[in-house]
């Protein structure tokens, strides 16, 4: 049988579990991989629209992987994943602009172009938080600059006026005093890919839950684990030190009525062309190992 492949997925609890021996404690055979390789910013550098949901559609190699929760509902009604039903994330995100930009206001963000990844929790998050103060032709998106640390380097060049960061990235920003105009934090969900045991399943959120206990605990403790993240051409500007706890696994159920309600939420806002969102039904894209 096949070892169990995990890869990070930029945030702490894959490096602490792996690290202090929870994966293999819980009795997990696996791999640890960046399959990504997100430390040399290849992936990130992408043009147009191409985001989460694309790579999705490509296909995954590890067994358990992670996207924003409104992007993994869509793909999984799609048949391309399964969305694991038993736990979620959540991860901290703002749109940021330069310390010296005129924009005050969600308001003044009206017209202006804010980087997003396209399809991607960006995406979704920033409309989510600026639909309370503008209309929705007055809303901006811009995707030419890449995912997440292509659209953080061109922001941080004075490349783009506003960008919305989660999580490492935007714990950066913060530091190199980029001012935050608003909050808007989402929704992470995890995915299988092929068909893992359902016990591997168990033991990899059995550690998990272990590594959250941890990093809530003392953050400062794990905080460096950003580096192991990060393009190394970041790293002698970044002070990990001053970072937050970033994404937070939460070990409750992603239940039928959230999926329902982000579905239409998406196709609302007719994000997805018309009829490709596949059959919204959550018994069909959902697994669970919790019963009732």
């Amino acid at each position: 049988m096949p070892k169990f492949l995990i890869e990070p997925h930029f945030r702490l609890q894959e490096w602490v579990a792996h690290e202090k021996g929870y994966f293999t404690q819980a009795g997990l055979d696996y791999d640890f991989k960046e399959l990504i390789r997100s430390t040399d910013g290849t992936h990130h550098q992408t043009t147009g629209k191409t985001g989460a949901f694309q790579s999705i559609e490509q296909g995954r190699q590890a067994n358990i992987t992670c996207a924003c929760h409104w992007t993994v509902n869509v793909a999984a009604s799609k048949g391309h994943t399964k969305l694991y039903a038993d736990a979620y994330s959540v991860a901290p995100s703002a749109i940021f602009v330069p310390a010296d930009s005129s924009i005050r206001s969600p308001e003044d963000l009206a017209g202006v172009p804010i980087s997003v990844g396209y399809q991607s929790g960006s995406h979704y998050a920033t409309v989510q938080a600026l639909e309370q103060y503008l209309p929705a032709d007055r809303i901006k998106l811009s995707y030419g600059e890449g995912m997440l640390f292509g659209r953080m380097e061109a922001f941080l060049d004075g490349k783009a006026p506003a960008c919305t960061l989660f999580s490492g990235p935007y714990y950066f920003a913060e530091q190199l005093g980029f001012r935050k105009v608003i909050d808007n934090t989402f929704m992470i969900a995890s995915m299988l890919n092929g068909t893992p045991e359902p016990e591997d399943i168990k033991k990899f959120f059995r550690a998990l839950r272990r590594a959250q206990r941890d990093i809530d605990l003392r953050p400062e403790l794990y905080t460096h684990y950003y580096k192991a993240e990060f393009p190394e051409r970041f790293h002698a500007r970044m002070d990990t030190r001053r970072w937050g706890p970033g994404e937070r696994i939460v070990f409750e159920p992603y239940t039928k009525e959230v999926f329902e309600e982000s579905f239409a939420w998406i196709a609302k806002r007719e994000i997805f062309a018309d009829g490709k969102m596949g059959t919204g039904r959550y018994e069909d894209a959902v697994v669970t190992l919790t019963a009732g």
